[in-house]
């Protein structure tokens, strides 16, 4: 049997993982006055035909996230790994 003291799992010295429900709804009330401002900004950047066409087609593809939702990601995790050779990670000559 295993006589350590501590055998494993997390500190619990500092502060770690999420902030409080305090402090998020603290962050939540500096920002809210903010949010009109900040779509009619993108939205500014969007509609002006002057503006760089990277930063309208980016707005344009933040207000449509924000208003309809974004779109699920898929990520490719297949792999093939029957023809694996550590040799041939490190390089190594036979």
């Amino acid at each position: 049997m295993d006589k350590r003291k501590n055998n494993g799992g997390h500190s619990t010295k500092g502060k770690a993982g999420r902030p409080s429900i305090r402090e998020e709804l603290k962050a939540v009330d500096l920002a809210s006055p903010h949010v009109v401002d900040s779509f009619r900004v993108i939205s500014e950047i969007m509609l002006n035909e002057k503006s760089n066409s990277r930063d309208r087609i980016a707005a344009a593809k933040l207000l449509i996230e924000y208003a309809c939702g974004k779109p699920k990601e898929t990520v490719e995790t297949t792999h093939n790994i029957n023809e694996f050779n550590i040799k041939d990670v490190f390089r190594i000559k036979s």
